[in-house]
């Protein structure tokens, strides 16, 4: 029993090494493609101000007016309730 604990500890330090390695990998992955996302997204805006898209033009397009009647949505209600009985 005591020499499978004396097994046992290299065994856990160098897992418990392994582990430490891959978490920092992982986490030195992450901020190099944080940054190149900051790299990019200046650089999209920077290419943004040279070439600008187009942007179409809707002349005399007509403007729909909101109509704030509530007799006429009431009137529609009201309707709808007596036609289903």
């Amino acid at each position: 029993m005591n020499e499978m604990l004396v097994n046992l500890v290299p065994v856990l330090k160098e897992g418990f090494s392994m582990m430490l390695v891959g978490m920092g990998t992982v986490l030195i992955f992450l901020c190099i493609m944080i940054c190149a996302m900051f790299i990019m997204s200046a650089c999209v805006k920077k290419l943004n101000e040279i070439f600008p898209e187009p942007v179409a033009a809707t002349a005399g397009a007509k403007k729909q007016t909101k109509s704030s009647d509530d007799s006429e949505i009431a009137a529609a209600i009201v309707a709808a309730m007596f036609s289903k009985k």
